[in-house]
């Protein structure tokens, strides 16, 4: 089933878009930026910039920021660990037009926190497009690649494994655009109990 949840926050063009992710600790970091290299003609993703999205939002004014912010503060999920593991492409069939790394089946604490944030920011009437959850960090976008490369680099990495991540809080961020792609700030973090 795919919908959205009808919007009644107020909703500005300049509105910086947010977004609620995990942050990877530097030595997960470090092991997925061995893997942005290999191709050429993608975007790889900055290794500053990698994140875990749990649920994109959108722009927001300044008003709703305020309700979003309260509302995720009433998250309550224990710390947990996250293992990164293999590579992949959306979409799953056809040549990926994105290379991302995975995190397994995730922890049943990454469901329940994703449960929560949505459950949370539903309060504030903010949209939640309905969709499955496929936790992932995007490593780079594909344009005019040969999809002959995509595959081999697909195959070079598919046994991916990196060091076990310990999640020990959330963030809501903001993306904004730049000319070489946007920029994502941490606007407010969250500690998991």
């Amino acid at each position: 089933m795919t919908g959205v949840q009808t919007c009644a926050l107020p909703i500005s063009i300049s509105a910086p878009r947010l977004f609620v992710a995990l942050l990877p600790t530097a030595p997960a970091r470090e092991a997925i930026t061995g893997l942005l290299d290999g191709l050429d003609g993608v975007r790889w993703t900055q290794p500053e910039q990698l994140h875990l999205t749990l649920r994109f939002i959108g722009p927001v004014d300044e008003s709703a920021r305020d309700l979003i912010e309260s509302a995720l503060g009433l998250v309550a999920v224990r710390r947990f660990f996250l293992d990164l593991e293999g590579v992949r492409g959306f979409p799953p069939r056809g040549t990926p037009s994105i290379l991302w790394a995975g995190v397994g089946r995730g922890h049943p604490l990454l469901h329940q926190l994703r449960q929560q944030v949505d459950d949370r920011l539903l309060t504030t009437t903010t949209p939640i497009a309905l969709r499955p959850f496929e936790p992932h960090l995007t490593l780079a976008r594909v344009r005019g690649t040969p999809p002959v490369a995509v595959t081999h680099w697909l195959k070079r990495h598919r046994e991916f494994t990196g060091p076990t991540w310990p999640v020990d809080a959330f963030h809501l961020m903001a993306s904004e655009p730049r000319p070489g792609g946007a920029a994502y700030r941490v606007l407010r973090s969250y500690p998991l109990g």
